[in-house]
């Protein structure tokens, strides 16, 4: 199982997409202090996500998404809902 997922940052106002097979274990990493574009917006909260069958599906969905480079195309995704058992 893989997972396209949405995180948000109050902090700096931004949106950060990415896919994994592990979401909880993702999350805390880009938490975490590390180096990169992740490290700025911390706190970072999970506010979407969808689940694959193959990572391949995943990362073609994140390539999709990431090529929208529209906030409110993205917050109108975020608000039709989510397929993530909280």
């Amino acid at each position: 199982m893989y997972y396209l997922y949405i995180i948000y940052s109050q902090k700096i106002d931004k949106y950060y997409i990415g896919y994994t097979a592990d979401i909880d274990g993702r999350i805390a990493k880009h938490n975490r202090v590390s180096k990169g574009f992740t490290n700025f917006g911390k706190p970072w909260i999970l506010v979407y996500t969808e689940t694959y069958a193959s990572k391949q599906e995943a990362m073609a969905r994140e390539k999709q998404l990431k090529s929208w480079k529209n906030k409110e195309r993205l917050k109108s995704l975020i608000k039709a809902g989510s397929d993530h058992p909280d």
